[in-house]
Order: C-alpha cells, then sequence, then structure tokens
C-alpha cells in the first residue's frame, strides 16, 4: 500500500485490551495542494483538528508570595525565585495578580481556610461546613466543560493527583475531607474522585473500551507475561507505517516510544523499595519518590493531550493542608508547619524552596507540552494550563492576591509572556470563565463570577 494515505483522526491500533490513540499526524490532514484554496483548505482542517485543552494543577498552603509576584507588569518582567524554573517557557506563560477566591473565606463559618481553598478553587462556590454526608459545594469549571465536551474524547475528563483523596470524615476543623482532598466536582455533592496511581491512569488511558475488553483479566494476563501493551498493538503498528510517509512515520515512532519509556518507568516506580513517611503511606504501586509521582503523572497527561483521549484535567499536587515533608530538597519540615512561619525569615525560605520544587514541575510539564508539534504549532500552543492555590499567604490564610499562573496560547486566543495585575478583588471565576469561552463551552455564570478577563487576548 503506498504511503501518503489518508486516515481518521480517531485511528487507534488495537491489541490484547488494548486501543492506543495516535497523535495528530499528517495523514490525517486533506492532501497538500499548491492553489491558494486547497492551502487554505488544509490549515481549516488543521486548526479544526488542533482542539483547545485545559488543565487545572492545584498546590496547597499558599505560595511565599514576595518570591512569586513579579516587580514589574506588562512583558518587561523578570521571573521571580519561584517562578525561575520557568525560563525556558517564559514567553508561555501569563503571571495574573490581584485575583481573589471569596468562596474561601469564613463567611461567619470559623477556621477551616485550607478545605475552603481546594474545595472553592475551581466552583467558586463557598462550602457548607460539615464532615457528614450533607458535602456541599457547586460545580467546578472542569466539569462544565466535560459536561459539555466530554462525548468528543474518550475520558470526558481526567482527575489525578499525588495524595489519596477521601469522601468522608473531618480534615479541618469541621469540614469534610472531601473538601480539602477533591478539586473537581461534578454537581454541589458530587467531588470527582482523582486517581493516584500513574499504572492504573495508563491502563485507563489505553484500555480498548469500544470493544469491551481491557478487563481486569486481560490486564492481568499482560502482567503475567510481563509485556507492554506495546507488544500488543506492534503489528496494528507496523501495518500502519507502512501507510505512512517518513514525516508521520518518524513523529508514530516518537510517539510510541514516548509510551514505552513511560511504561517503563511505571514498573520501576511500582517496584522501588524506597521507604516514605509513615504518615504518607501509600498502597503497592504508587511511587514513594514524590518528585517521579509528579513527573509520571505530567507525562500522562502530555500523553492524554496527544492522542486526545481527554480535554480536561484536574491535577491536585498535594491535598490542601498537606504536611508532606521535602528531605531530598532540604526540608526535613512539614510543608502545612512551615506555611504557618509568623515571619520567620528561615521558614519562608523553607516554604520556598517547596514552592519553587513545585513549579519546577510545572515548567517540566510545559516543556514537555511546548515540545510536542501539532498541527502548526505545539500542544502548548493549544492548551490552557492553570497552576495557582486560593490560598495566598499560607500564614496569612487570605484569599485575595492569589498566586495565579496561566499558560499556553489557548489556540491563538491568549497574547503570553506577561504578568497582568487585576484590581483587588477581582473574581478568580473570571479567569475560569474566560476559558470555557475558548474552549467553546460558555456559560453566563460561574460561582462569583463578574464577567470576563478581556486582557489575556493582549
Amino acid at each position: 500500500m503506498s504511503p501518503n494515505c489518508r486516515i481518521s483522526r480517531r485511528t487507534v491500533l488495537r491489541g490484547l485490551g488494548t486501543a492506543m490513540a495516535l497523535p495528530l499526524l499528517d495523514a490525517m490532514l486533506p492532501p497538500e495542494g499548491g492553489s491558494l484554496f486547497a492551502r487554505a483548505a488544509r490549515a481549516a482542517e488543521r486548526d479544526r483538528k488542533t482542539p483547545n485543552r485545559m488543565a487545572f494543577l492545584y498546590v496547597p498552603n499558599g505560595q511565599h508570595m514576595p518570591d512569586w509576584t513579579p516587580e514589574k507588569v506588562g512583558v518587561d518582567f523578570d521571573l521571580p525565585p519561584i517562578l525561575r524554573p520557568l525560563e525556558k517557557v517564559k514567553q508561555q506563560i501569563t503571571i495574573i495578580s490581584g485575583l481573589a477566591q471569596d468562596g474561601a473565606r469564613a463567611h461567619q463559618d470559623g477556621a477551616g481556610d485550607h478545605a475552603r481553598a481546594l474545595a472553592s478553587f475551581l466552583t467558586g462556590c463557598h462550602p457548607r461546613k460539615t464532615h457528614g454526608a450533607d458535602i456541599k459545594a457547586g460545580v467546578s469549571v472542569d466539569q462544565v466543560a466535560a459536561q459539555k465536551l466530554g462525548a468528543m474524547t474518550r475520558l470526558p475528563s481526567l482527575e489525578l493527583g499525588c495524595d489519596a483523596g477521601a469522601q468522608a470524615g473531618n480534615c479541618d476543623s469541621g469540614y469534610s475531607c472531601s473538601y480539602s482532598t477533591n478539586g473537581s466536582w461534578k454537581s454541589e455533592s458530587t467531588p470527582m474522585a482523582k486517581e493516584v496511581n500513574p499504572r492504573l491512569v495508563f491502563e485507563r488511558l489505553f484500555a480498548d473500551f469500544a470493544t469491551g475488553n481491557g478487563s481486569d483479566t486481560e490486564r492481568a494476563l499482560r502482567r503475567r507475561q510481563r509485556k507492554s501493551v506495546l507488544d500488543f498493538v506492534l503489528d496494528d503498528a507496523t501495518r500502519l507505517k507502512e501507510r505512512l510517509g517518513a514525516s508521520d512515520q518518524r513523529k508514530l515512532d516518537e510517539y510510541l516510544s514516548t509510551v514505552r519509556d513511560l511504561e517503563a518507568r511505571i514498573v520501576r516506580a511500582e517496584n522501588g523499595t524506597a521507604e516514605g513517611p509513615a504518615s504518607f503511606a501509600k498502597p503497592k504501586g504508587i511511587p514513594e519518590d514524590n518528585a517521579e509521582h509528579i513527573r509520571l503523572m505530567c507525562d500522562l497527561i502530555v500523553l492524554a493531550f496527544q492522542g486526545d483521549l481527554t480535554r480536561i484535567v484536574t491535577f491536585v499536587i498535594a491535598n490542601e493542608g498537606s504536611n508532606r515533608s521535602y528531605p531530598f530538597i532540604g526540608v526535613a519540615e512539614g510543608h502545612h508547619d512551615l506555611s504557618h512561619h509568623g515571619g520567620d525569615k528561615e521558614k519562608q525560605a523553607k516554604i520556598s524552596k517547596i514552592n519553587q520544587f513545585h513549579s519546577s514541575h510545572l515548567a517540566y510539564l510545559l516543556e514537555k507540552l511546548n515540545s510536542s508539534t501539532e498541527g502548526g504549532g505545539s500542544l502548548l500552543d493549544h492548551a490552557m494550563v492553570a497552576y495557582g492555590s486560593a490560598i495566598g499567604d499560607g500564614n496569612a490564610h487570605n484569599h485575595d492576591n492569589l498566586p495565579i499562573l496561566l499558560a499556553g496560547g489557548g489556540g491563538g486566543t491568549i497574547r503570553a509572556g506577561r504578568h497582568i495585575r487585576y484590581e483587588k478583588e477581582t473574581p478568580l471565576n473570571n479567569l475560569w470563565v474566560s476559558m470555557l469561552d475558548r474552549m467553546e463551552a460558555p456559560t453566563d455564570k460561574l460561582g462569583d463570577s463578574t464577567g470576563r478577563l478581556s486582557e489575556l487576548a493582549g
């Protein structure tokens, strides 16, 4: 069969219980043509097949704001210490100051800022103070998008984390653990449980739902045979390569190599013997190395976007109020304990180190997205990655002037490489509705939103 054939964007490689989606290939686009009309048609088809994606990454306990906030606004700004790991993608990020999440405030409910922060971050709603079954928050921005766009992809949305979630118990001054461990809410009383095991996320991405395969039995068979998912789709991949041009063959090889490398890393992490703190005991299969755990989740996000398996992701890097220690970067004390620094310079320096550790993984994700070509640009050009917290300074427990960063070009609708400062008390939800517009999933109102952030377009 001759190369340069045309194939569908929904082409998958199939094997035992496996369906592997593919990145956007030239063969999925109309043929090259010399005329202006033909070139315009190809460009239009390429744009149609390169949809926007959105991801929300949450970090707990706020930030050390003096080391987060650039001194200058506009394009002429220097990255402050916490954000210096993002130097390579500086032109693809927008730092947004001045936003507030009023839903995280007490409103006469007393203590519980950590639980309220995560519960309100993507909903803009003040959670009901309860540690019983009568939890109530609001529908989160990711689920608003999933309800409108979820049918277009294999997974309507993907919820990830590194700390286990909980749907019951008292975790923060009378607030249910469901508030401080879940960022995504399908309804006001239904949080979306996040997956913390990279292996299970990997198998979910590549299970063959269309044929009803991908069962536990088939996954167990693959493990007994010690085979990669790629071993089961190899014949299909070989047949497809024979039909592709040289450029697409290289792109397919790179993609399959990425999948194999990620799967091997997951296996190595599962077989690790490092012991973590007793307070963070994890079931078998979840990496003890926190840095590798975060990186694996970031790589899975990239794979999910490359194969258009989902366009909507939430990733809670650590549960709100987390007291994890970070001895591997020289911080032996717990994160939450340090966040109550009381102005102590040494504690503030350690908080800043933790904050920079987290931002270095944001940089890792963004660089991966930026290096993955798609259509006329990169995955990052066709994505919006929001990063931050609904607590400003961890010591003050304030919920205004939040540390918020938006990365990506939003399909050419965002002029990045800037620091934008909004008026005090501008709702964070104004950013979320602005992102929904770019996902073609508009809503009149979300939480306490009052409008759009028109400045994002430049």
